[in-house]
């Protein structure tokens, strides 16, 4: 570049510019920029300073329209000259923020009017800068910015895929039964729209997980996922934490605080045991859903809220509504899709894939070297009912593999709970006559055979309890 064209301008920023040349060779990967400008010499300027990064490739326009018709090139960047023979440069701005929301624009004016910046800025410009001999130090600068801002936003996408990875249906919920492929129809089926889900099942069966993985893998996946268990909150908290509160709204409220809902705007909110809800909140909750705003507590402002709502709980709450603990008119309005997620007991050979998933996972995290389950400890673990479900699983798995003494995990490494050794009586299918004698006998167990005791408890005659006795269907010690 000849010194004709340099002249008028701080000659000294330029070489400092490439003081910064060592950190720049640090950068990787092309960052695209559109210089347009009326002005060819200028624009020269521009792209001089600009090139000094070597990862930056610049092309120049000297008319609207032409920049317009380029954008299809998608440029990380737009410098705009808001004097420009052809078009205004808002319209200039309007145009390209149609065709690419994500490019940012830096105007560049000849003129310091306060008002038209801030109009601009409005209409989405990321920077207003006068011209000046400062202009190309400012320009670097605001670029850099924009490239950090680009590059943590493009990260932040990356890890959002590899949630979106992490919670693919097969990888959340391990297992082939049938039972499971039901399930994941239903998954799948949930995240093509933004219907309500409900999710059904007992403690332990991976109810959360499912609610993440039906986010993960919808159009909202990029928005908040937002998790509230509404048994955990106190009573007199749970309406501040779902709709949020104004400063003095009560004692303690020091400054306005956004609820769930908010927090979760665009996204998904996931309500755990919502069957502990309260009926004066359960209204609230269902104007919530009917008329997509909230309210916060102490403030009279409405403020519109887009949620995908995915509720979950172990309770009926069909016997919830017909015991009028539960509001009939929100139960339908949350039923939605509902997903009844299996009890572990029900998943027959699910039960050992999901055993040799957690202690693969436990022995690597570990150090432990690769374990395997003996047939009798397989068999052991199939005859189980799992109360606690696959939460439960887990646990006992990872012991077992503690104590093991070796490679194989054998029958007396694995303990059930004191709590859960009695077996669950519907787990199986029994006859009437079997379930009846199981009853007896445990209630014998428990009382130490005392046959009076039993016979009041269970308000049958002691006679029968003695001939069954007698016929070896009951045992006593």
């Amino acid at each position: 570049m000849s010194r004709k064209l340099l002249s008028g301008y701080n000659i000294s920023v330029i070489f400092d510019l490439k003081l910064h040349l060592p950190d720049l060779l640090m950068t990787n990967g092309s960052f695209k920029i559109f210089i347009l400008d009326d002005d060819i010499w200028y624009s020269e300027l521009l792209e001089y300073h600009l090139s000094l990064n070597p990862d930056y490739e610049i092309r120049k326009f000297h008319s609207a329209s032409d920049c317009l018709a380029n954008m299809h090139l998608r440029p990380n960047v737009v410098t705009l000259d808001y004097s420009l023979p052809d078009k205004n440069g808002s319209e200039v701005l309007k145009r390209i923020k149609e065709q690419n929301p994500d490019v940012q624009v830096v105007v560049i004016s000849g003129q310091e009017d306060v008002a038209t910046a801030v109009d601009l800025l409005k209409l989405g410009a990321y920077d207003y800068i006068v011209k000046d001999e400062d202009t190309p130090e400012r320009l670097w600068n605001t670029i850099n910015k924009i490239r950090e801002n680009v590059s943590l936003r493009e990260e932040i996408d990356h890890l959002k895929e590899e949630i979106g990875q992490k919670y693919d249906f097969g990888k959340v919920i391990i297992g082939n039964s049938d039972a499971i492929k039901k399930v994941f129809n239903l998954m799948d089926k949930a995240t093509k729209t933004n219907i309500t889900v409900s999710v059904h099942g007992e403690t332990g069966t991976g109810k959360e997980l499912v609610a993440k993985a039906i986010h993960y893998n919808s159009t909202r996946k990029k928005a908040p996922y937002v998790a509230v268990n509404v048994a955990a909150i106190p009573r007199e908290l749970i309406e501040s934490e779902l709709f949020g509160h104004e400063k003095g709204a009560f004692t303690g409220a020091v400054s306005r605080r956004l609820g769930k809902f908010e927090e979760a705007n665009k996204g998904t909110i996931f309500l755990d045991e919502i069957g502990e809800l309260e009926l004066s909140l359960q209204s609230k909750l269902l104007r919530v859903l009917q008329e997509k705003e909230i309210t916060r507590v102490g403030g009279n402002t409405v403020v519109p809220v887009d949620v995908r709502i995915i509720v979950a709980t172990h309770k009926n709450l069909a016997e919830e509504v017909k015991k009028g603990r539960f509001r009939e008119d929100l139960y339908y309005r949350l039923l939605g899709l509902p997903i009844q997620l299996p009890p572990l007991r029900e998943r027959g050979s699910d039960i050992l894939v999901l055993a040799k998933f957690f202690i693969d996972a436990f022995s690597k995290e570990n150090g432990l070297g690769r374990k395997h389950l003996s047939s009798e400890a397989q068999q052991k673990l199939l005859s189980y009912a799992f109360p606690g479900n696959v939460r439960e699983l887990k646990a006992l798995v990872e012991l077992a593999t503690v104590l093991a003494d070796d490679d194989t995990i054998r029958e007396q490494d694995i303990n059930f709970s004191a709590s859960h050794t009695e077996k669950d009586f519907l787990a199986e299918e029994r006859s009437l006559k079997e379930y009846t004698t199981a009853i007896i006998q445990r209630f014998l167990d428990r009382y130490d055979y005392n046959v009076l005791l039993v016979a009041d408890k269970l308000d049958i005659g002691k006679s029968t309890i003695y001939r069954m006795i007698q016929s070896q269907e009951l045992t006593v010690k």
